[in-house]
């Protein structure tokens, strides 16, 4: 069990008169005397706070973690109140408070993970005699008879750890004729010195219950071992896209406290994460880059410069599908932006877009959309056709990830699909006005992947007022991320100090 630093503020110690989890840390200060520079996890207060404990807890408290008792008196604009506002505080009961503080807090542990059960790891059952088709990081096609009662049908090799007291949860993506039902067995398994494994739970979801993220809970004061299968009957076409693990939170959201998801009528998810920061201008939108472990990207980055921030992140394919897809995903990720732009009263050109190489191609694309005040990148990626094409002569990742989106997205790896997916961008991007809009570029001079991406995007920008300033560094895509990360951030603090917060110490505000 992770250990979880709790800070309380108040005249009484509630770690006397109250149980609290034996995960916890616990820090009680009537006076707020000396606190080390580190993150607390959860803070409960019972009064209200000075102005050095707001600016402690700004720098310190992470959002959606700030618990505020019911007989705390909270004075209107006073320091607890901003605090409130800006760290997305919850009023708790005398009730609540003590079952946050009995059972809720390892649910506040302060990292994070997710993954995909990797294709090579399913297998097909060897009783199922339909046909099957597979097609890489997309999954698996089945078509068959599979009985008329509910039988194995597929599982995923080798056995998953579940540490003492922790909670998993479950996604699967899936598709299937209606004529299918399928149902998620999970099976927990202790393994001891004996060469025989003790069954110690099976948990069976029906599609119903998988319509939501499912979870298993390990109550054993010791680890065991998760396997997992599908069981299907009737007769159809199944498939099978991906199964999920990701360590829960049950319910206080999904990587991150706070965190959320949209997900598709087909099973695809974009996970959202909000922090309102000092709620002036601009907001800052950072699309993750690629990668296998599941989670956001940059949010201790994103955090420290102050200001609101929204981190997106998705996980189709192998490390992410570059955030393109049906008209209802890519329409979501336009609202998810869109929602927290109203929320904080913002207009576009008060919105930073950046993103790091396959982040960098959620930027540019839904700037497109957007059109915000700028778009920050570090190694471009815009011709996302171009680079599948070439993976196996130019690149030195020897990744098959590209041939994947491109397969995903047009449903074939032909010229013709190339010439599709690069279009699909390029001509949404000349048919914006970026008339008001910068743009910050960090590329690779040899990158291996998307070389030209800079100087195509010189030369599709013709708008009159656009601004491009770019950045180059020697190297292939990954040889020097470190210079390109510096680059990046210095180009963020730049941006706001020069164009946001000059001119919000004018007007004591927001920019109109």
């Amino acid at each position: 069990m992770d250990t979880v630093r709790i800070l309380q503020l108040g005249a009484e110690d509630f770690s006397k008169t109250m149980e609290i989890s034996a995960c916890a840390e616990w820090h009680y200060e009537p006076d707020f005397s000396c606190l080390p520079e580190k993150d607390f996890d959860v803070a409960v207060l019972d009064r209200e706070i000075t102005e050095d404990e707001f600016d402690y807890l700004v720098r310190f408290l992470r959002a959606y973690c700030l618990f505020v008792t019911e007989t705390a008196v909270v004075q209107k604009d006073g320091a607890l109140q901003r605090l409130f506002d800006r760290k997305v505080g919850r009023r708790v009961s005398n009730e609540e408070l003590k079952c946050l503080l009995r059972d809720d807090l390892p649910d506040y542990f302060s990292g994070s993970y997710g993954e995909k059960y990797h294709p090579d790891e399913l297998a097909i059952a060897w009783e199922f005699q339909g046909s099957v088709s597979w097609r890489g990081y997309e999954g698996v096609d089945l078509n068959g008879d599979y009985g008329s009662e509910f039988e194995q049908v597929v599982y995923w090799r080798y056995n998953k750890p579940l540490l003492e007291k922790q909670t998993i949860e479950f996604w699967l993506e899936y598709a299937k004729d209606a004529s299918v039902e399928i149902a998620l067995e999970i099976t927990l398994l202790l393994f001891e010195y004996t060469s025989t494994p003790k069954l110690q739970k099976v948990r069976s979801f029906t599609e119903e219950e998988l319509e939501h993220i499912v979870y298993v809970e390990n109550t054993e004061n010791t680890r065991v071992f998760i396997f997992v299968s599908l069981k299907a009957k009737g007769q159809g076409r199944l498939t099978v896209t991906a199964l999920h693990d990701r360590h829960s939170r049950r319910g206080k959201g999904l990587f991150l406290p706070g965190g959320e998801r949209m997900v598709t009528s087909d099973r695809e998810e974009v996970f959202y994460y909000f922090d309102p920061g000092n709620m002036k201008p601009p907001l800052n939108v950072y699309f993750s880059g690629y990668k296998t472990k599941e989670g956001f990207e940059a949010y201790h980055m994103m955090r420290r410069m102050g200001h609101p921030f929204l981190l997106i992140a998705e996980a189709r394919l192998e490390g992410g599908a570059f955030y393109i897809g049906s008209e209802e995903y890519e329409n979501g990720i336009e609202q998810i932006i869109r929602k927290h732009m109203e929320k904080l009263g913002f207009q576009n050109s008060q919105v930073i877009l950046s993103g790091l190489s396959m982040g960098t191609f959620g930027a540019l694309y839904y700037g497109c959309r957007i059109c915000p005040h700028t778009i920050l990148l570090g190694k471009p990626i815009a011709s996302i056709g171009t680079v599948a094409e070439n993976t196996r002569i130019k690149s030195s990742e020897g990744s098959n990830s590209w041939v994947d989106v491109l397969q995903k997205v047009c449903g074939s790896q032909d010229q013709h699909a190339v010439n599709q997916i690069n279009n699909k961008f390029w001509d949404a991007f000349d048919r914006t006005d970026w008339s008001h809009t910068r743009f910050a570029v960090a590329y690779m001079i040899e990158d291996d992947l998307d070389g030209d991406a800079y100087e195509k995007l010189l030369s599709h920008i013709k708008d009159a007022g656009a601004r491009i300033y770019g950045k180059g560094l020697h190297g292939r895509h990954n040889d020097n991320t470190g210079g390109i990360v510096g680059w990046f951030v210095n180009q963020y603090y730049e941006i706001m100090r020069n164009h946001f917060d000059r001119e919000t110490n004018k007007t004591g505000g927001r920019k109109s």
